[in-house]
């Protein structure tokens, strides 16, 4: 179990994550501009190939890197006895909960190094948004959740996101609602059972 603040960005890691691939494809383009002046392959590889692999990278590297790390953690629960009943995955992280020992676990993408496995009796303020707003017939929603609070800190767990505005009654809306209040009574029971 942690006691330690839930941190859900790890400020190092998400700088790495960004300016790295940013600085080795400026440092290609300083060498390609200074030893390749005539074109050629050199120049081709320098100019190319980094920005290619930067745009890979930020696109797939923290999936990779995230994915791997939360299977990591459910190979670590199987040792450790903490028995996940419900798992919910988003893309800011993972909520993991067991209502028998009354624990969650919280796994973030953008700090994917620090797992937090903790008594679900530090949650609170557990509740449903709609993500409602307009009027009329324009009322509708593009992003629902569910939000609870750790130590203070608010987490947002999107059970269905958007570009668009969709209607209430849409399946989308439906649907991200009806999942919203199934991990809700879900935190709820574990924190009820929480010692």
């Amino acid at each position: 179990m942690n006691s330690e603040q839930v941190k859900k960005i790890n400020a190092p890691y998400l700088l790495s994550y960004i300016l790295v691939p940013a600085a080795v494809t400026a440092l290609c383009y300083l060498v390609g501009y200074l030893f390749f002046h005539d074109g050629g392959m050199g120049a081709v590889i320098c100019f190319l190939v980094p920005p290619v692999l930067s745009i890979l990278w930020w696109i797939y590297g923290g999936k990779l890197i995230f994915r791997r790390k939360r299977t990591k953690l459910m190979r670590e629960f199987e040792q450790s006895g903490f028995r996940p009943n419900h798992t919910f995955d988003s893309d800011v992280g993972t909520v993991i909960v067991d209502i028998g020992q009354g624990k969650i676990a919280l796994l973030f993408f953008w700090n994917p190094f620090q797992n937090y496995i903790l008594p679900a009796s530090r949650i609170a303020n557990i509740r449903t948004d709609d993500g409602k707003s307009g009027v009329g017939f324009l009322t509708g929603s593009s992003r629902v959740s569910f939000l609870f609070t750790v130590d203070n800190v608010r987490i947002r767990v999107n059970t269905f996101t958007s570009n668009k505005r969709w209607l209430m009654d849409s399946d989308y809306i439906l649907t991200g609602i009806s999942k919203a209040d199934m991990m809700v009574e879900v935190l709820k029971e574990a924190k009820e059972r929480s010692v």
